[in-house]
């Protein structure tokens, strides 16, 4: 069986975490994201684009390389997506493409200050 007829099927076995949310994957598609509306907080920007649909949000994460190199990006990214990941399983949205920039302040920020950020952030985008 292959992962899209395991996503597609309710009865389909699922990870402890919950399901991976779904992402953005094209360049095309963050250009759209781009512009919709911006949230910028200290551990973090975030860019909101309203889809018009009722599908689970889309999510893409980005960080340039005036953050660091590629460890310290990777690293970045990952603490990013982590962040979404858990507000997503407690509050899940749909019909909204969303992409996580990474700061330099995302690195060093503490994780829990780092998910209110992202709380905040989608708050004052009206999303959430």
């Amino acid at each position: 069986m292959d992962a899209e007829t395991l996503r597609d099927r309710p009865d389909a076995p699922i990870r402890p975490g919950g399901r991976k949310p779904e992402r953005l994957t094209r360049r095309a598609e963050f250009l759209r994201a781009a512009k919709g509306r911006k949230v910028a907080m200290p551990g973090l920007v975030l860019q909101v684009l309203p889809r018009g649909d009722t599908g689970p949000a889309r999510l893409g994460f980005t960080v340039t390389k005036k953050v660091g190199n590629a460890v310290i990006r990777n690293r970045t990214r990952r603490r990013m997506k982590e962040a979404a990941r858990l507000l997503l399983r407690e509050q899940p949205l749909r019909g909204v493409d969303l992409v996580l920039i990474g700061r330099d302040g995302t690195r060093k920020r503490d994780f829990a200050a780092l998910q209110a950020d992202l709380r905040r952030a989608l708050a004052r985008a009206g999303v959430a």
